[in-house]
């Protein structure tokens, strides 16, 4: 008897060890908080009257983070770092324009070789530190930012890896830094306005959504020294999947309060197309022996994935900077009672918009929105849409470093937290996972360890 117990109990050990090992790594590492680390979803970091800010890249995106906040009450650049010197020269020259003299006096210049971002974390202790750089940069330069005292703003995406993900929330729970990637499609208007919206239940209970970064950028392969196109082409070349999904989902993701005490993404499928367009336009457009044409383009030209929240809804990403046609950031959101959708911006509800039409068979759109916005824009946006006008993007960038800036300086959390970056960006990686199997479904990796049911939804902020 006691033989047959102990055959029993090795083969239910053996079949638990067996299942444990089928999960993917990915979903085991990290999965304890150790005990200096504390759970960062709400996190109010202490007031920062006097923003000390620096910047890593400052070629193109972040040169227009710098001049928005440097025009900024109580706020002072303190060091410019870039790898090339006559951006570093130029971008200190924009903060002079919006700026008197008795502002941003003593601005650290650090450019030359790759490692000189080290070197200003060390010697200038910004309280935080805004990174526009190439992909595989940011989740490094983001660690230790908060390793060195400050604050990291990131760029989209926050990292390329979930393994780079799992470290950025891992050091800012134990630094307790905020770490935020800088999605500024969420402080666009018509997405602040359907924010309002669904918050309001305009369009009942919701059930799917749908998000696109749709961006022809094959001329970006003539950035082939500096600029984004000669580090990004590599990344077209030699990843499949979806690349780039945050501007896409980060709006939905808030609308469904993804992460926040209400549901969470639980898995996705995906496929790619072939790889046409990349290889065909370094053809045309190049020598054959040009290093474009010596590339193997893997990546396909158009990704879709669907993505599944732990309570059925559904979400369909897709990504493509390659195919000819025109930009769009398709953005659905669909409820019992209705749809929202962007490009073009357009509402139908049940039963019709009141004042515009009378059924859901129609959708309201063109001058006739002029009555939503009046009745639905985002308190958020009505107050500093003239402050961020100019900024870049329509304004949302502006709101977004005005917000960043400001939630410092008061002691508030901030708008995204580094669960959310980490959730939205780790689409890439499973999308290119399920890619390469055929699109066999892959689970999502809980960045919050089981917290996020207790985070509390993004308010609506006055």
């Amino acid at each position: 008897m006691k033989n047959i117990d102990r055959r029993k109990f090795l083969k239910k050990t053996t079949l638990s060890a067996a299942a444990v090992s089928v999960v993917p790594s990915y979903l085991r590492a990290n999965s304890e908080r150790s005990f200096n680390q504390i759970y960062m979803g709400d996190f109010a970091a202490p007031k920062l009257k006097n923003l000390k800010a620096a910047f890593i890249g400052v070629g193109a995106r972040g040169g227009y983070h710098l001049k928005f906040l440097a025009a900024l009450p109580n706020t002072e650049v303190v060091a410019v770092c870039d790898v090339y010197e006559d951006l570093v020269k130029e971008k200190i020259g924009w903060v002079r324009e919006v700026s008197d003299e008795s502002r941003h006096k003593n601005i650290a210049q650090y450019y030359g070789d790759e490692d000189q971002w080290r070197k200003m974390l060390e010697e200038v202790k910004p309280d935080v530190v805004f990174i526009a750089t190439n992909w595989k940069n940011h989740a490094p330069m983001a660690i230790e930012s908060m390793k060195m005292g400050a604050h990291a703003m990131v760029e989209v995406p926050i990292a390329v890896t979930l393994q780079e993900m799992w470290d950025i929330v891992d050091t800012s729970e134990s630094t307790r830094k905020h770490c935020m990637m800088l999605e500024n499609v969420n402080y666009s208007r018509d997405e602040l306005m359907f924010l309002n919206m669904c918050r309001q239940g305009v369009i009942g209970e919701i059930l799917h959504g749908e998000a696109a970064y749709i961006h022809e950028l094959r001329w970006q392969m003539d950035e082939q020294e500096r600029g984004t196109g000669s580090w990004r082409t590599y990344h077209y070349a030699k990843r499949n999947g979806n690349l780039y999904p945050t501007h896409g989902l980060g709006p939905v993701a808030q609308y469904m309060n993804l992460g926040r005490g209400e549901d969470t993404l639980s898995s996705l499928v995906s496929f790619s197309t072939p790889s046409r367009g990349r290889a065909s336009y370094a053809e045309k457009n190049y020598p054959e022996n040009h290093k474009w044409n010596q590339l193997d383009f893997q990546g396909g030209d158009l990704n879709t994935s669907i993505l599944k929240t732990q309570l059925g809804k559904t979400i369909m990403v897709q990504w493509d900077e390659t195919s000819p046609r025109p930009y769009t950031r398709h953005n659905l959101i669909q409820g019992t009672k209705g749809a929202l959708a962007g490009f073009p911006t357009r509402v139908a509800l049940e039963g019709g918009v009141e004042g515009i039409n009378e059924n859901h068979h129609s959708w309201v759109q063109g001058e006739a929105l002029d009555k939503l916005y009046e009745k639905y824009d985002h308190p958020l946006y009505k107050r500093l849409n003239e402050a961020a006008r100019g900024s870049g993007h329509g304004g949302m960038d502006g709101i977004m470093v005005y917000r960043i800036v400001e939630c410092l300086q008061k002691g508030l959390p901030l708008d995204q937290n580094v669960y959310e970056g980490c959730l939205w960006s780790a689409v890439a990686p499973l999308s290119e996972r399920s890619v390469a199997s055929g699109g066999s479904s892959q689970p999502f990796p809980d960045f919050t360890r089981g917290n996020w049911k207790k985070t509390q939804p993004l308010s609506i902020i006055e």
